[in-house]
């Protein structure tokens, strides 16, 4: 991405828009067996651990001026760093056609002229936002971003004013369980930030802006969703804005909630597309993945996307975990090798032993441990092996 450097206050935008998201108020819906109380503190406590990673994947992608899937490069190779720029690719897409597909359900809960109808509103919407560029987005980002705060807020009175608890619903939930699809959102976009930090006038500040501000507005989302179902006990939430009479101002969020979030998604996917092939165009390849994703949604059904996100986090929670070790740790780069072997290893160990927490009841959800022993692994391996390739 050329061109000038974006400010603190843009890139706050940036994942202000990221956090206001059907998706996360939808996943917020999960935790409401938990209680309010509970179900909150698993909330911000997911969200402290993975926006500590956000932070730190932000920081060196906003230090190197690299985009996301250039920084894994300096971990794992230059042709190493090929497979996760793939899987990042194939995420992104995945993304794109969930999001699409929950903001079209929920447009048409509010009007009802066909979720396909829906499907290409947002995706045409999406394709302008592209074209206009995150870097010349300026006004209008700020002006869809101030509607959707208010909106927002709008919202959240609806659902908790006067409101009394009901009778949790619901398939239970341990508290670990919910911590960890706290965290998983966040991971979700590990491997996409550095693609907007990599220009930042100031590296810290924006990189710091960009954390506090999804953290804050991303707790917020998942607050709404459980407050919904546990105050209206409602969890479709197009249904909670009919019922509560907002009619345009609730199909206003969702269809610029929809678009400001899954525009990062298909546009990023792009970005990573560039670092597989230079001859690829980021602009047009984040429009390809903007078609495949709508025409995806228009196919087929996404109703449950709590094993995609767990399915993100054992790939990408171990690989961030290297690359706070070799970046933070050891200062190391291996961009200018074809592949890093060990490190490869590292990361096939984090990812089974990713999964196999998966199974194990652990408070604070199981990103936390599985990064803490994949980056001992890897500060291990290199005492043993040496250490190579020092910045």
């Amino acid at each position: 991405m050329e061109g000038k450097r974006t400010s603190i206050f843009a890139n706050s935008l940036i994942w202000f828009g990221a956090a206001v998201s059907i998706a996360e108020i939808l996943t917020g819906t999960y935790f409401a067996p938990l209680g309010f109380q509970k179900g909150l503190m698993a909330i911000i406590l997911g969200h402290i651990i993975g926006c500590a990673m956000f932070f730190a994947a932000g920081m060196i992608g906003a230090r190197t001026r690299k985009s996301a899937m250039e920084t894994v490069k300096m971990s794992f190779g230059s042709q190493g760093g090929l497979l996760f720029a793939a899987l990042n690719v194939l995420q992104l897409t995945g993304w794109t056609a969930i999001m699409i597909y929950d903001g079209a359900l929920a447009a048409n809960g509010i009007f009802a002229t066909g979720p396909w109808v829906w499907c290409l509103v947002i995706g045409v919407m999406i394709l302008i936002w592209i074209f206009i560029g995150v870097e010349n987005l300026g006004k209008v980002n700020t002006i869809a971003m101030a509607a959707l705060f208010i909106l927002s807020l709008i919202l959240c009175g609806v659902i908790f004013k006067g409101g009394s608890a009901l009778p949790a619903g619901g398939e239970a939930m341990s508290f670990g369980a919910a911590v960890e699809l706290s965290v998983a959102m966040p991971l979700s976009w590990l491997p996409v930030i550095s693609d907007y930090t990599r220009e930042a006038e100031k590296p810290f500040g924006a990189t710091l802006a960009s954390t506090v501000v999804y953290g804050i507005v991303s707790c917020w989302m998942y607050a709404i969703g459980m407050g919904a179902a546990i105050f209206t006990g409602e969890s479709d939430i197009s249904q909670i804005m009919v019922k509560a009479g907002l009619g345009v101002a609730g199909l206003l969020i969702i269809v610029l909630s929809t678009v400001t979030t899954t525009f990062l998604d298909a546009f990023s996917a792009g970005v990573s597309s560039v670092s597989i092939s230079g001859r690829i165009s980021e602009k047009w390849a984040g429009i390809v993945v903007t078609v495949i994703g709508t025409i995806a949604a228009i196919v087929y059904p996404m109703d449950n996307i709590t094993d995609f996100l767990y399915l993100i986090g054992s790939v990408f929670a171990p690989m961030i975990a290297i690359q706070i070790a070799d970046y933070f740790i050891l200062n190391k780069d291996s961009s200018r090798q074809a592949a890093n072997g060990m490190n490869l290893i590292i990361w096939v160990i984090g990812f089974i032993l990713y999964r196999w927490l998966m199974t194990v009841d652990i408070p604070v959800g199981n990103t936390l441990p599985d990064m803490a022993v994949t980056i001992v692994i890897c500060l291990a391996a290199n005492a043993v092996f040496g250490s190579r390739n020092r910045r």
